[in-house]
């Protein structure tokens, strides 16, 4: 009989309106990599967040080391050697990193906080597997990349076992993405069994041993990663052959849209500016991409851009009007629309319905809105039904879905159909497929470049470099708050690039 580190055997769990995971079975070796793999809403975090003591299943039974276990709670799974870092990470923004790793685990003596034997505890950690953290940043102020560390500090600070990483990459550039995946293999050889949700099927294939295949809450296989493909792959998550490079035809750029002149913007974390001096251009009918390493000032760029932060100088000009103090609202009415990098603090409002999530920045138009002032309801359900058959959102209960209910990638859709359906002169988006299955993104990929071809300007800023050279008409490379080199997809490598972004090379 193999020896399992977890067994998950026949797991029912159901939400109103779904089966969320209809009787699947997943077993972890000991020091194995195990991904799991499905299309966005399949129930790949349901699955583990009933591993975790999140929920609870209706059916179905989990062992670990051979035995049954019961867990109630995380409390319960960490005693049991299992951690799990969240898709979306569960920090305190107001602490420091080291007060987060050590949240609930405290050493103390007689009551009083030893912070010091935690702090040498924790630097071991981040020497030893290469994960860089300044034990003293306040979460809010340091980049997702620092925070994911922090979360995976804080599973190995408390010796667990078994390691659950929900969609780890999904927020990290390609240097921490490819350091992420030498400290999973790192820990994997040192006998601790990982389970790997993804989305992104060259991770899969670089890092697992096994792949189990989950579509719309039902197990369709596990496989061997040396014995399949990535086509092989994806045909077994969405059913049918996907393409992974957008097909479109050459750009034909006309008027400038958006012209910004000399920008700076402040840093929160440090005195530094985290944008300086800045010009740029995006015209009619292309698609400009700023790309970087993520923290080099892409995210205070788009915050001036948008209205979320003031500028400390420089001009922004919008279809030939001076834009630079005007109010976020009046930016969306002038034709701006803009999916921001952090769907759950700038994107969506998690306790409202799916429906006034699809009409936050239009609510108050005559469609929606009577000249009493009151909401038209039934409109606002019949559009939000529209975007939701149009870009497949997947909710338990369709249009009056919590935001908060539903999974990120659905989410992200959700956030995505509701501004490319503003059809904006001007669509800025961050990291748009964020969190997104092959055939979503493939869908999303279609969207941005029909928009493109529609006559609008779309501003890209993305991690991902296979997107980058994929979608971009021109590439803009941000390195420490400055524009270091335009690049043309066309004669450009990724190598080369690369260079641009780490700063070893400027134009």
């Amino acid at each position: 009989m193999e020896n399992y580190a977890i067994e998950m055997l026949n797991i029912t769990k159901r939400f109103p309106g779904i089966i969320a995971n209809d009787n699947i079975t997943l077993q972890l070796r000991k020091g194995e990599i195990h991904a799991l793999l499905g299309e966005n809403g399949a129930g790949k975090s349901t699955l583990m967040s009933v591993l975790f003591g999140l929920y609870q299943p209706e059916e179905g039974v989990i062992k670990k080391d051979g035995q049954v276990v019961r867990i109630h709670n995380p409390n319960d799974a960490n005693r049991l050697g299992i951690g799990m870092v969240h898709q979306h990470f569960k920090l305190v923004e107001c602490f420091s990193v080291l007060d987060n790793i050590i949240l609930g685990v405290e050493p103390n003596t007689a009551g009083f906080l030893q912070k010091r034997e935690a702090r040498a505890k924790v630097m071991a950690l981040s020497e030893k597997y290469g994960l860089q953290v300044d034990p003293d940043a306040i979460i809010e102020n340091i980049t997702v990349g620092m925070q994911q560390r922090t979360e995976i500090l804080k599973m190995l600070y408390r010796d667990n076992e078994i390691l659950i990483f929900d969609e780890p990459t999904a927020v990290l550039t390609p240097q921490e993405i490819e350091e992420l995946m030498q400290i999973m293999k790192g820990l994997a050889k040192e006998g601790k069994s990982i389970l790997f949700i993804s989305h992104k099927l060259n991770e899969i294939m670089e890092v697992a041993d096994r792949c189990s295949v989950l579509r719309k809450g039902k197990y369709i296989g596990t496989v061997n990663i040396a014995d399949t493909t990535k086509e092989e792959l994806s045909r077994m998550m969405v059913g049918r052959d996907v393409e992974f490079v957008v097909p479109k035809a050459p750009a034909k750029p006309g008027e400038p849209v958006l012209t910004v002149q000399g920008m700076t913007v402040a840093s929160k974390a440090h005195r530094n500016n985290a944008v300086r001096n800045v010009s740029f251009q995006v015209r009619e009918g292309e698609i400009v991409c700023i790309a970087g390493i993520d923290g080099n000032g892409q995210t205070e760029l788009v915050y001036g851009l948008t209205g979320l932060e003031p500028l400390k100088a420089g001009r922004i000009d919008f279809l030939g009007r001076n834009m630079t103090r005007m109010s976020i609202r009046n930016r969306s009415l002038a034709g701006m629309s803009h999916i921001p990098e952090d769907r759950h603090k700038h994107g969506l409002v998690l306790d409202y319905t799916l429906e006034n999530n699809m009409v936050l920045q239009r609510y108050f138009e005559p469609e929606f809105t009577n000249a009493a002032g009151f909401l038209k309801k039934d409109n606002i359900r019949k559009y939000a039904q529209r975007l939701i058959d149009e870009y497949d959102v997947r909710s338990g209960q369709g249009p009056i879905t919590p935001a908060r209910a539903m999974s990120g990638g659905n989410q992200q859709k959700a956030i995505v159909a509701r501004e490319i359906d503003k059809n904006p002169k001007l669509l800025i988006a961050v990291q748009p497929t964020r969190g997104l299955d092959v055939g979503a993104i493939e869908f999303i990929h279609k969207q941005i470049v029909k928009h493109r071809d529609a006559g609008n300007a779309v501003l890209l800023v993305s991690l991902e470099l296979e997107e980058v050279m994929s979608l971009s008409d021109r590439i803009l490379v941000m390195y420490e708050g400055e524009i270091v080199g335009e690049l043309d997809p066309k004669k450009t490598t990724v190598e080369e690039m690369g260079l641009y972004m780490a700063g070893a090379k400027r134009q």
